[in-house]
Parts: C-alpha cells; sequence; structure tokens
C-alpha cells in the first residue's frame, strides 16, 4: 500500500512521521503518476482522497472514488479476493 500526494518528499515524511502511518507516502509534485491513473488532472491543486487498485500487471483494476475509512479496507480486501 502507497499513499501520493502532490506534497515534496520532505513534507510528505513529516506528515508520515507526525500521524505514525504504516505505509510510504509518494511525492508527485509533477502531477504524472496521479493523471496517469485518472485520480488528477493537469489543473487540481490538491490530490483526491481516493484509492486505485492496481492489478499484478500494473493496469487500473478498480477505482474507488469515495472512501469510507470505516468500511474500505474490507471492500479493498473483497476486491483483491476477486482478482484470484
Amino acid at each position: 500500500m502507497l499513499g501520493v500526494s502532490f506534497d515534496s518528499p520532505a513534507a510528505n515524511r513529516k506528515f508520515r512521521e507526525k500521524y505514525d502511518f504504516p505505509f510510504d507516502l509518494l511525492s508527485d509534485e509533477s502531477k504524472a503518476a496521479s493523471i496517469a491513473f485518472g485520480v488528477a488532472d493537469a489543473e487540481s491543486r490538491s490530490a483526491s482522497r481516493m484509492s486505485v487498485l492496481i492489478g499484478p500487471d500494473g493496469a487500473v483494476v478498480k477505482a474507488y472514488a469515495k472512501v469510507s475509512p470505516a468500511s474500505h479496507p474490507d471492500e479493498v480486501l473483497a476486491d483483491l479476493q476477486g482478482l484470484s
């Protein structure tokens, strides 16, 4: 699992440490990755809070436009099981 934002690597590191995230936060300052995966466009001022499930072949399997922290992990786990 990875998080991605438009923030600098230093800002992401500080945020990750402050909130003790158990996963890495990647910096996408150019927005290239976010645009490629359909979670932002060139005019976006900040990254959307979305999840993207990427298959073993690197293709997007499912995009979750709205996520609920309480139920989202179970939703993604169910979708992962469906990939088998």
